[in-house]
């Protein structure tokens, strides 16, 4: 039970890092980054993957998602000097998926009639008008998160941390492989920092 839980929550982390970069969504995704300050960052030159990041976790297999997240990584960290490495390199990423289901109340203008608010408070009528008011309706929906980490491999240390959280929408979701690359592309704006040596 515990194993078709896990595979159904990663399942749904498959759609919803497609809500990260595409116009039109309800709303903009909050990206954010951070690093150990005390790192010399000048000291790296190469880097890989963690051999089962937290996107694969439990299935046994490396997921479209992974596979996805990998090669758009790779591009960003290789046009910063970084060469890829499998073998010893300085620095390992990792990536994680959640998904929070959230509600939202909204008011919402209810509509207005001859002078008095939606049919009631008759003894108002003649006298003085009335507002439109407001009645509540609940927005369900579900909010995706990505995590990017680079760790330093020899001291096995986070070295920086990108996050990205945005609504996940149906329209996103059928777009995914070019909505990750978006992701990835505006995490890394927030990396700073070029493989030693690199011009």
């Amino acid at each position: 039970m515990r194993h078709s839980l896990r595979s159904t929550l990663h399942a749904g982390c498959v759609g919803l890092l497609a809500t990260i970069a595409l116009a039109g969504c309800a709303s903009m995704p909050e990206t954010h980054a951070n690093y150990d300050t005390s790192t010399d960052f000048a000291q790296y030159r190469s880097f890989g993957f963690f051999d089962k990041p937290g996107t694969d976790e439990d299935t046994g297999y490396e997921s479209l998602v992974t596979r996805q997240l990998k090669a758009s990584t790779r591009r960003e960290l290789e046009a910063r000097g970084y060469r890829y490495s499998t073998t010893a390199p300085d620095l390992l990423v990792n990536f994680n998926t959640s998904i929070t289901q959230k509600v939202r109340v909204h008011a919402a203008p209810m509509p207005f009639y001859g002078g008095y608010w939606g049919g009631y408070y008759g003894y108002r009528y003649g006298y003085y008008g009335g507002w439109a008011g407001y009645e509540p309706y609940v927005d369900n929906y579900q909010e995706g998160t990505l995590n990017i980490d680079i760790v330093d491999a020899r001291r096995k240390q986070l070295v920086w941390e990108g996050v990205t959280v945005g609504r996940i929408t149906d329209k996103a979701k059928n777009n995914r492989a070019a909505a990750i690359d978006a992701a990835v592309k505006d995490l890394f704006a927030q990396y700073p920092f070029r493989a030693a040596g690199a011009q």
